[in-house]
């Protein structure tokens, strides 16, 4: 069959930026996947997506004219049902076949094959393959209907009466296969080869495409257009590098403004531009975001990485003198800047204090009351893990910067820009004269943001930041607001991750029960719901992390308080796990843990010695004997690998112990004495790890 390569353009209204790269990977994947699922391409064609704000393309590599037929095997019906006792076919076999477009002179030809427990009649067919017209008419709409857009609009078609439901509207359709073009339709289009280059810039307004293979190389010639998404970036990334290297400048790192400003231009064309210094006493982080989300500018920074009074525009034209676009950049971002520093001339005017009794004005939630009673909250929160940590210095700046941390939340430069929310009250708590460490712990009680994201700077911020995510899991759990599914309002996981985190990377000397009776959690249903929703993010965490599934089930499974000591917990059992002992060990204990499990009372772990009669149980107890204090000792010391290291020496007297004693005897005392000794063991095997979750 032969093969030719394939083009399918829909050519629309500007299509929403944020959302355009991900709506010509969908496009290209469905309308490929479906063309493979008809047998029209296989899996060495290949599919290049094109995006563009005015159009989604594919290019597809070999693709048939006509699917192979196909040769299929169907069940029709038991044979019970489809002959009669003379072999004869039923009316129930017949009304089948004509269904199926045949009738009685195929009934030789059926095949038997069993099927279950009886057997069964079967027709083998031939069905023709797709032809490319059927299939890429089904791929196309396959593709529409699969796009990921929240929301579409109707419009109407050029006959005045028919309407069609789309994310823009669409005003050109161009399918080729190699110079043909498909007969196809969709959204009232008919395909053809015509198509539009750039509004202002095309050599000629419409393009008419030769073939699947001079698409991309036509729109940018004549059209002016650079249709695919990856290489028009790549083109914005270089001109934006040479842009500020011709100043000695670095522009701003930032992905999604870089997708987004693909998304906006067809034919890119980067611009040097300026404003006035004097909006450099601003905070560059409130200059940043203005520019960035206002204007989809590209600030540029000088080496220490401190802004500049200049950025970049990435134009969608290219005229011989650029000085009017520029000019007119230059004229748009000046009110921006104004604003941004009105509103931190104004927000300087009244103190970060004095604005604590507005989040009284402030509803958190319904069940839990005000913003100024929770900040009560986190306060009481943040002064205890103060006291915890440091001491009453600490207890008094943590309490002062918890109790403004929220105060920023009532300034104009907030209101305008949510994300500045901690970064403006640093700034505002420095210009009020409030210590370094109590305004940047403002700032950083936010953090982590999101994984990956730098901890809190210093002490004072780690305890407002931990108070801050510790109360907020309180609240919510306290009153029902449990993350469902992937429903997570309130961000509950990324607070728990960022507890989390604080805890193990700065090995805080904090228990979880401490914490949770600081945060006066006493319901107990509440705690050990808090309690497992934590420990499940710090399993998923360790495992992300490299660490295998039976090392955190080991670490994880025993619920340790202290979380600061899970990698050296972890550590510990990787190297016990490297030890010749160790499956004995772990399948022994495995077997304690079921055998204490078993018993009928609550088994203490005490062995009198006197009671001990076989060798082997007097040898384990021996051994338990020298090897537990040095284990503990080891324990105690905050030493987990020693700990579990001299478990080894077990090994020998724990297999005889199973080889030569009978746990269960019949004597009630010496069945006690057996499981104390099985308890003692268990207990000292178990402090650092549960060992039986490393058997298989």
């Amino acid at each position: 069959m032969t093969s030719k390569n394939l083009l399918v353009e829909l050519f629309v209204e500007e299509l929403p930026p944020k959302a355009l790269k991900k709506l010509g990977e969908s496009f290209a994947g469905t309308l490929a996947a479906s063309l493979k699922a008809q047998a029209l391409i296989d899996g060495t064609s290949v599919s290049t997506p094109f995006a563009s704000p005015r159009r989604l393309a594919v290019h597809v590599t070999a693709v048939a004219a006509k699917a192979a037929d196909r040769q299929v095997q169907q069940k029709l019906m038991p044979v019970a049902v489809a002959l009669d006792a003379a072999g004869q076919p039923t009316p129930a076999l017949l009304k089948k076949l004509a269904a199926l477009g045949a009738d009685a002179s195929v009934v030789p030809t059926l095949k038997r094959q069993p099927d279950g427990k009886a057997e069964a009649l079967f027709l083998d067919s031939r069905v023709p393959g797709a032809t490319l017209a059927e299939g890429l008419q089904a791929a196309l709409e396959a593709a529409l209907a699969a796009l990921p857009i929240p929301k579409v609009m109707s419009y109407q078609l050029a006959d005045g009466w028919s309407s069609v439901n789309f994310v823009r509207p669409a005003h050109k359709l161009v399918a080729l296969h190699g110079a043909d073009i498909v007969p196809i339709a969709v959204l009232g289009l008919m395909a053809g080869r015509e198509t539009q280059g750039h509004r202002f810039e095309a050599a000629n307004p419409v393009v008419a495409i030769k073939d699947a293979d001079s698409y991309a190389q036509q729109l940018e010639s004549e059209g002016a257009v650079i249709a695919g998404f990856a290489a028009r970036r790549a083109e914005i990334q270089e001109q934006l590098k040479a842009a500020a290297a011709k100043e000695g400048l670095t522009p701003i790192d930032d992905e999604a403004l870089l997708d987004e400003v693909t998304a906006l231009v067809e034919r890119p064309n980067v611009l040097i531009c300026a404003f006035e210094k004097e909006f450099l006493d601003v905070p560059q982080e409130c200059l940043i975001l203005t520019m960035k989300a206002n204007q989809k500018y590209f600030p540029l920074l000088d080496a220490a990485g401190k802004l500049t009074h200049k950025f970049l525009v990435v134009s969608n034209i290219r005229p011989a003198d650029p000085s009017a676009v520029i000019g007119g950049n230059e004229r748009v971002v000046r009110p921006r800047l104004a604003d941004a520093k009105f509103f931190f001339d104004q927000d300087r005017r009244k103190s970060l204090m004095d604005r604590i009794p507005g989040l009284a004005k402030v509803v958190y939630h319904n069940k839990l009351g005000t913003q100024g009673e929770r900040v009560e909250r986190v306060a009481a929160l943040a002064r205890a893990i103060g006291q915890q940590l440091g001491g009453e210095a600490l207890a008094n700046q943590a309490d002062r910067a918890a109790v403004l941390a929220k105060a920023d939340l009532l300034t104009d430069m907030v209101g305008e820009f949510p994300e500045l929310q901690g970064i403006m009250g640093r700034y505002y708590a420095l210009h009020d004269g409030e210590p370094a460490e109590v305004a940047d712990a403002i700032e950083d009680h936010y953090k982590p943001r999101f994984a990956g994201d730098e901890l809190p700077r210093g002490k004072v911020g780690l305890c407002v930041a931990l108070a801050d995510k510790l109360q907020t899991l309180a609240d919510m759990f306290g009153i029902g607001q449990l993350p469902t599914g992937d429903k997570d309002p309130f961000a509950l996981r990324r607070h728990a991750l960022g507890m989390i985190r604080m805890l193990i990377e700065r090995d805080l000397a904090l228990d979880l029960a401490w914490l949770f009776g600081a945060a006066k959690l006493v319901d107990a249903k509440v705690v050990e719901q808090l309690s497992e929703f934590i420990y499940e993010r710090l399993a998923g965490s360790l495992r992300e992390q490299g660490y295998s599934a039976l090392e955190v089930d080991a670490v994880v499974g025993l619920r340790p308080q202290r979380l600061g000591d899970i990698p050296k917990r972890l550590a510990a059992v990787r190297a016990f796990a490297a030890l010749p002992e160790a499956a004995s060990l772990a399948a022994a204990n495995k077997r304690v843990g079921n055998i204490l499990k078993k018993a009928e009372d609550a088994v203490a772990a005490q062995v009198d010695p006197a009671l001990l009669k076989e060798a082997a149980e007097i040898a384990l107890n021996k051994a338990l004997d020298s090897v537990k204090p040095a284990a503990d000792a080891a324990f105690e010391r905050g030493d987990y690998t020693a700990s579990l290291q001299a478990l080894a020496a077990l090994k020998a007297p724990v297999d005889s112990f199973f080889d030569g004693v009978m746990v269960n005897a019949e004597d009630a005392q010496l069945r006690a004495n057996r499981l104390g000794l099985l308890a003692t063991l268990h207990q000292a095997m178990n402090r650092i790890a549960d060992l039986s979750r490393l058997s298989a």
